[in-house]
């Protein structure tokens, strides 16, 4: 799936690339400028071109992104020039179509920049009926740091800072806590960084689809990352239930991609189900299952809250996810599901915005 969607963005982009060379030659100042030299007329848009390749070479999939998102809006800026024409009979002076969708398109992704990297802290109240043993607990979720992407480990270390400061109960990372070209020497200082956070119940981990590595390109493992949590008091749930004081239950599953993942169901098989259950699971897409399983709150990442528009919603219409973003109750159980703190490979944010989630649970 996930070749045939990188051929699509090739194809497109190849398409949007000729579609905008051929456009761009009208603008009024590369007409002026070709009249003595009439190779200008194609000589601007083929270096202008050229430009694009070599940011493309760099970093294919955002210049990707920005040549698709200008071609769009290039394309709309023109069928509106040709309905205006038609209703007022008159040919426009000069041609603004194109820089509409310039101006479109800074505004539009320069805003999808600034959600990316960004952090929000967004916060959810929920009520149970069970005894918590406390009035209030805070949990505090983190997930799909991509530790090298828009922030390194002294990033990630300033990020924690604003999470201690909502005084958190227990902090959870819901996976994608590295990634393939995460360095070592990153990883292990955002690994120290959760070692000093000051919590009541501590600090859990689960791994995410990255965590562990696609490619075997970075200079560690899933097992040295796993080491390194655990090196400074993370603890790392795989498959696992934990109590939290005497009347919590926290469960940390495997990722969906991990052989061996156990059902939900037989993961809450013989528990005290009068225990307040909170489950971690970094994919969306085993919502009925854990309900069955009665947990009360699921926390999971994985989607980055679609990442860009239309995303989310044709994740949910094709199956990938129960939920791309934000609060759901299925059968007394709630889900949440968080953006992330940061991305994958993209590094715009437009169906959404990156944060850290504070859950805070009352006792009804």
């Amino acid at each position: 799936m996930f070749f045939v969607l990188m051929i699509a963005v090739i194809l497109l982009s190849l398409a949007g690339l000729v579609y905008l060379l051929t456009r761009s030659r009208k603008f009024a100042s590369i007409k002026r400028l070709s009249k003595k030299r009439p190779w200008l007329r194609w000589g601007i848009p083929l270096a202008a071109l050229a430009v694009i390749v070599a940011f493309g070479w760099l970093d294919f999939l955002d210049t990707a992104i920005v040549v698709l998102h200008l071609t769009l809006f290039w394309a709309l800026s023109e069928l509106l020039g040709g309905i205006l024409q038609k209703l007022t009979g008159k040919r426009p002076r000069f041609y603004w179509q194109g820089g509409l969708a310039l101006l479109v398109t800074v505004v539009y992704l320069g805003t999808g920049a600034f959600l990316n990297y960004h952090v929000f802290e967004t916060h959810y109240e929920l009520t149970t009926q069970k005894e918590l043993g406390r009035d209030r607990l805070r949990v505090a979720q983190i997930s799909d740091s991509h530790i090298g992407t828009t922030f390194d480990g002294e990033g990630f270390a300033r990020h924690l800072e604003r999470v201690q400061a909502a005084d958190p109960d227990i902090v959870v990372i819901t996976g994608d806590y590295v990634d393939d070209d995460t360095a070592r020497a990153d990883m292990v200082t955002a690994c120290a960084a959760l070692g000093r956070l000051q919590t009541t119940y501590g600090v859990y981990f689960v791994f995410g689809n990255h965590d562990r590595g696609y490619f075997g390109t970075r200079d560690f493992t899933g097992e040295d990352l796993k080491a390194e949590l655990q090196r400074n008091g993370v603890r790392v749930l795989e498959d696992e239930t934990v109590e939290i004081g005497e009347h919590i239950l926290l469960i940390g599953r495997r990722d969906r991609q991990d052989l061996g993942r156990v059902e939900a169901t037989e993961l809450t098989q013989g528990v005290d189900t009068s225990k307040y259950i909170i489950m971690l699971d970094h994919e969306p897409n085993d919502f009925d299952a854990e309900a069955g399983a009665k947990t009360d709150l699921v926390l999971c990442g994985h989607t980055h809250g679609g990442q860009m528009f239309p995303l989310a919603p044709i994740g949910v219409a094709i199956g990938a996810n129960d939920l791309s973003y934000g609060l759901e109750t299925r059968g007394g159980t709630s889900f949440i599901v968080s953006s992330g703190i940061s991305c994958w490979a993209v590094k715009f944010k437009t169906g959404t915005y990156s944060e850290f989630v504070v859950v805070d649970i009352l006792e009804r």
